[in-house]
């Protein structure tokens, strides 16, 4: 009787638990993902949805690339002295503008009176031998003096010419002119005028400071000729050519761009295996300075290609998608495989899901169709 009574007990929980599992069509089923989208016609305007066909356009390849900017051998000046001095007077500074002819040094030495009170000196021997020298000539003629005074007289004129001629040169190198120079006008200062148009880069020199011409006594820059150096790897160098369009922007100022052209494609692979490439910017800028680093984008090739706006393409889950237009107002979600940007225009690489030929895409709010279609999965 007790085990009768203990398998009635077992079978009767064994019915129960049976009993109180839900049936298979009591669970309820997790709505499915979907691809499509549908809008009426008000939501659609709301929306601002807009559809159309895939443009046929040419859009370029894009090399990104970095550089510095570079002043040519010609746009840099390194200023001396032809003639040892100590400097009197400066007020430059690095960074500052100077035009051409504008003062910058003036200079005193003792050897800049002797250089004006030899040419001086010279000047005046030589009008005395000139005299002396068409005299002689004349005697020499009528035979009423030797050939050996005529010649030795003529030698010393001759000399006397080369050696004027020869201190001119010497006062013009020191900023005098000798036309001008006089007894009246001796000067112990030797002034310093700016060559060029450009900025001060370096200082080498203070007040009081004796300096020899092999002294670098301030380096001047030419900004409006400043080149962009861009390194640019020999894998790619087959891309490049002269004359080639460049953007080039800083880091931290990308929307501000700097259009140039490649002028000179160096012939030259460095150990890293890089090419110096060498373009020029169409317009100057005070802000760009020798050694800036810049950023740049050099057209390397254009190809035709279907393109769609850059805003009908969506990105999802490390994805990129576009809705292609059904009928009734319903759009179907599918990734898209791009190329490059140009002008606003992506590139379409045709595939199984894509046809750019004859599809309609949308165009313009096709983000407000993904946010739809995701809040739908979530309800």
């Amino acid at each position: 009787m007790k085990k009768l009574s203990y398998i009635c007990f077992i079978t009767a929980l064994l019915v129960s638990c049976s009993s109180e599992q839900p049936t298979e069509s009591s669970v309820a089923e997790k709505p499915q993902e979907t691809n499509l989208v549908q809008l009426t016609p008000a939501q659609m305007k709301n929306a601002g949805v807009a559809t159309g066909k895939a443009e046929l356009k040419k859009v370029a390849s894009v090399l990104q690339v970095n550089g510095v900017m570079e002043a040519p051998p010609q746009s840099m000046v390194s200023v001396s002295v032809p003639l040892g001095g100590y400097l009197k007077k400066t007020t430059l500074l690095p960074g500052m503008h100077l035009k051409k002819g504008q003062l910058m040094a003036e200079l005193e030495d003792q050897a800049y009176i002797q250089l004006q009170q030899d040419y001086l000196i010279t000047k005046a021997r030589l009008g005395y031998l000139n005299k002396e020298y068409n005299r002689q000539r004349e005697l020499n003629q009528s035979k009423a003096t030797s050939d050996k005074v005529y010649q030795q007289t003529q030698s010393e004129y001759q000399s006397q010419q080369v050696m004027l001629k020869a201190l001119a040169e010497k006062l013009r190198m020191v900023g005098i002119n000798p036309n001008r120079l006089t007894k009246n006008n001796l000067t112990r200062t030797l002034r310093l005028y700016s060559p060029i148009d450009g900025y001060v880069t370096k200082v080498n020199v203070n007040t009081g400071k004796y300096v020899v011409p092999t002294d670098i006594l301030f380096e001047l820059v030419d900004p409006r000729d400043l080149h962009l150096m861009l390194t640019v790897f020999e894998k790619d160098l087959d891309k490049l050519e002269i004359g080639q369009e460049v953007l080039a922007y800083r880091a931290n100022q990308p929307e501000k761009k700097y259009p140039g052209k490649i002028i000179y494609i160096g012939k030259d692979v460095t150990d890293d295996r890089a090419v110096e490439v060498h373009c020029h910017l169409e317009k100057e800028d005070p802000a760009l300075v020798p050694g800036m680093f810049m950023n740049a984008e050099i057209e390397v090739q254009s190809r035709e290609a279907y393109t769609l706006p850059e805003d009908a393409i969506v990105r999802y889950g490390n994805k990129q998608y576009v809705f292609a237009a059904k009928d009734n107002g319903v759009f179907e979600m599918v990734e898209a495989q791009t190329r490059n940007s140009e002008h606003g225009f992506t590139a379409l690489m045709p595939g199984p899901a894509l046809n750019p030929e004859t599809q309609t895409y949308v165009t313009d709010g096709a983000y407000a169709l993904l946010m739809k279609m995701k809040n739908k999965e979530e309800e």
